[in-house]
């Protein structure tokens, strides 16, 4: 058999002879250079290998770039790395414009690869490491606290990535699993059945007898992937009177832009605050982790800063976007034992932006707010349908002795609220946010001070100079633009009676 050199440009590790497979064809192939990539991806403990045209090969972690340093390929080195295998399945690939196939390394173990070649002079190679896989452990890894099962796994179930993938396809935001019924997908708001889909156990989301007892018990276990050719999923499995079931949202990999989520300009100033809290809220599945990854990215974007996010799971991919730039992103149960340590650990990490997934407990909040004292700007979600009340939530889940102690460090380290929806557009093609924008002047910092919060909504009209934004406004402006319906503003509106005044004042 011929035996292809090992391009130059590669770290030299062990040479192996592995076997590539379609269905129940098997071709022996001496790809040593391929395997050299995949040891150190699997040295480092990552789950995915990407090799495209002209790029620089990248390695992956849940979604999360791995340092590797290694020029960019061209289409003919892609070709000397994948060696026979590549000759197995030239011709298919070019007649389909793709090909996925097992590959086993016999030091590695198994691996999930695709091949994309959308023109002669271009190609993509995505390799994943196969759920269940025996593997060598990580240089990097650490006893305490024991990875999640997605990291443990290295990738989603092949019966998860293709629910998802047909859901994606259909433009849903959310999968609803259980092994009793069809996957029911959620579309622009809307949920329905997926036709001629069989039920799915999401029993095989969970990893162990401590994961499974645990859910038993009942609580639940949260998941993140990365699915190739759709993006990111969070999911969340859980037990019901349906069996162990599974709730997942489908998200972009990449954090979306200010723009292309349609937000207020009012939103783009929060990012030049020196330091503060800043709080994102809405009802679950409003978008308030997309509005806060939108606006850290663009912080980034703007200047280098180092960011540190605390997450459970990690969602979307954040990016330096400059060179002096610094992103640490951290998965709760990962990578930190909860919240609270996470965010104790992440003040002596010198980070100029924070970012909280959600604030849960008193412990959290009560740090999230120390860091915004102490120089920090942080981010954060809360689960509150409006402004006044996320400063209510945070001031109620103390203890009476405690809550007048809180309220002044509320009025001090508060800088802004947001709170938003996600509508239905007008035309069904998909969702927009209405959103509402409290800033803490020195006077709503009084209110929250004194407990005066019921008057924090006449602030909110008053203070359009300010940068406040009501959300029956924001409301008013897309009807206006004919970006939602009327009657979809009123049952959103906090004060349909208010919102009758800006539809009336903009002529709508």
């Amino acid at each position: 058999m011929h035996r292809r050199s090992r391009p130059p440009c590669l770290i030299g590790c062990g040479a192996t002879l592995a076997q590539a497979r379609i269905g129940s064809r098997q071709v022996d192939s001496d790809v040593n250079a391929i395997d050299s990539l995949l040891k150190i991806l699997v040295q480092q403990g990552g789950t995915e290998l990407r090799l495209g045209s002209d790029r620089r090969p990248q390695m992956f972690k849940e979604g999360v770039e791995l340092p590797l340093t290694i020029p960019a390929l061209s289409t003919a080195g892609i070709h000397e790395l994948l060696a026979d295998l590549w000759t197995a399945h030239a011709a298919r690939v070019r007649a389909h414009g793709e090909a996925s196939l097992a590959y086993r390394s016999a030091e590695l173990g198994p691996f999930t690869m695709r091949i994309i070649q959308p023109d002669e002079s271009t190609l993509e190679v995505r390799v994943c490491c196969d759920v269940g896989a025996a593997r060598m452990p990580a240089a990097s890894e650490h006893p305490l606290p024991t990875p999640s099962p997605a990291a443990a796994t290295g990738g989603p179930p092949a019966a998860l990535a293709a629910v998802v993938t047909r859901a994606a396809a259909l433009g849903a935001s959310d999968v609803h699993l259980s092994a009793s019924t069809a996957p029911i997908v959620r579309i622009n708001g809307t949920l329905q059945a997926v036709d001629g889909a069989a039920g799915f156990d999401a029993a095989m989301l969970l990893s162990g007898p401590q994961e499974q007892e645990h859910v038993r018990a009942g609580g639940s276990v949260d998941r993140a992937f990365d699915i190739p050719g759709v993006g990111r999923v969070r999911v969340n499995v859980y037990a019901s009177d349906a069996g162990v079931c599974a709730a997942v949202r489908i998200l972009r990999r990449e954090a979306p832009t200010l723009a292309e989520l349609h937000l207020p300009p009012q939103l783009e100033a929060l990012i030049d605050l020196p330091h503060g809290l800043v709080i994102a809220c809405g009802p679950t599945g409003s978008g308030k982790s997309s509005t806060l990854a939108a606006l850290v990215q663009h912080a980034l974007r703007k200047q280098p800063r180092v960011l540190v996010t605390l997450e459970d799971p990690i969602e979307y991919v954040i990016r330096p976007m400059r060179a002096a730039g610094v992103v640490r992103q951290r998965e709760v149960g990962t990578h930190v034992r909860d919240f609270a340590s996470g965010l104790r650990d992440a003040l002596r990490e010198d980070p100029d932006l924070l970012l909280v997934g959600e604030m849960r407990d008193p412990e959290t909040i009560s740090l999230a707010l120390t860091a915004a004292e102490t120089g920090h700007l942080v981010f954060a979600s809360l689960h509150s349908r409006t402004a006044a009340s996320a400063v209510e939530r945070i001031v109620d889940s103390y203890p009476p002795e405690r809550q007048r102690q809180i309220r002044v460090q509320l009025a001090d380290a508060l800088r802004a609220v947001i709170a938003q929806r996600l509508l239905p557009t007008a035309d069904g093609s998909g969702r927009v946010a209405a959103v509402e924008l409290l800033r803490i002047t020195a006077a709503v910092a009084n209110l929250i001070r004194e407990g005066r919060t019921a008057q924090i909504v006449n602030a909110l009209q008053a203070g359009a100079n300010e940068g406040m934004l009501v959300l029956e406004r924001s409301l008013a402006e897309l009807v206006r633009a004919k970006r939602i319906r009327r009657d979809t503003a009123q049952a959103a509106a906090n004060d349909p009676a208010t919102l009758g005044e800006y539809l009336r004042a903009a002529g709508g």
